[in-house]
Parts: structure tokens; C-alpha cells; sequence
């Protein structure tokens, strides 16, 4: 149970790193060539909604960048630009959240290929009554809140929680 428990983490960790889902809390950088006044920063908020000029609003949320582009793209094409060249950056990562004993507790920025032992650094490392084994990995799975068994090489997804047990001994 627990080997496949940890393949399922390490491989939805590995799929991540192409099929990265924005989300709110994601902040993107969208650039349009050749069009300085296009070129923007914007934070995804709840609706999971964004503005862009001369589109109407655009429902990013669930998208990859890559589909992102091409929906812009796509709206500019046109009436606005003959053949727009967009290209869509993740400026910074929607935060994981890490407690219980580490010394910094909090929610931290995702970072591309973090485990859990990477989390635990970024935290500050494991307070001194923390349990050495009893990590536990809360993620939300198509609509469902799932809880893990983690260990130094289970991979960290945005918006995961993470809970860093006490040791009894």
C-alpha cells in the first residue's frame, strides 16, 4: 500500500512539470512580441478569472501556460494582430503550506520539483520533538481532499499541506 501510495506521489509530481495547472494565487507574466503595451504581470485571484486587453475576460484557471498562450493568442488574431507571438510565464508559483515541528511553519512559494525533504528545508528544517517518519500529505485530488503518508521523496504540489508530526520518544 505504501509503494503505491508513493508512485502515485512521484509521478503526479513528475507530471507536473509540463502539465502544470494555473490556479489562484499564481502570478503570470504574459508577453505579446513587438507590443510593449500588452506585456503585463497579473495575479490569479479566487474567480480564477483575468482581464487582458482587447479580450474579454479570460478563464485561466485549470489552463496549462501553453494553452493559455494560445487562447490569447488566439483573441488577438485578427481584428487587433495579424499573427500574434504571446508567450505566458509563471512569475511565481500559488504557495504549499507546511506545520507542526518544523521552525518556521507558514506557507511557502512552490517551486518546481520540490519533495517533501526539499519543503522541509525551505521551513527551516524539523524542530527538535519532530517525528522522523510521521509526515503526513494533504492534497486536493478532482474535488476530494486526500491525506498521504510522506517521506523525504515524496513530490510537493502547490496548495498541499503538509503536517510534521511530534515524536513521543
Amino acid at each position: 500500500m505504501r509503494i503505491l501510495l508513493f508512485c502515485m506521489l512521484f509521478f503526479l509530481g513528475q507530471a507536473i512539470a509540463g502539465d502544470y495547472k494555473l490556479g489562484a494565487g499564481d502570478q503570470i507574466h504574459i508577453m505579446v512580441y513587438g507590443e510593449d503595451d500588452l506585456t503585463t504581470t497579473i495575479k490569479i485571484d479566487k474567480s480564477g478569472v483575468i482581464s487582458f486587453p482587447f479580450i474579454s475576460d479570460i478563464t485561466v484557471a485549470g489552463l496549462t501556460a501553453k494553452a493559455l498562450e494560445n487562447k490569447i493568442a488566439d483573441g488577438l488574431r485578427g481584428d487587433y494582430l495579424i499573427d500574434p507571438q504571446v508567450t505566458v510565464a509563471i512569475a511565481t508559483y500559488r504557495p504549499f503550506f507546511i506545520h507542526g515541528q518544523v521552525k518556521r511553519p507558514g506557507g511557502y512559494p512552490y517551486q518546481e520539483d520540490l519533495t517533501l525533504d526539499k519543503a522541509i528545508a525551505i521551513a527551516g528544517g524539523l524542530a527538535a520533538r519532530a517525528s522522523k517518519s510521521s509526515w503526513k500529505i494533504t492534497r486536493l485530488v478532482k474535488g476530494t481532499k486526500q491525506v498521504f503518508e510522506g517521506n523525504v521523496a515524496s513530490a510537493i504540489l502547490p496548495d498541499d499541506i503538509i503536517e510534521i508530526e511530534q515524536s513521543f520518544f
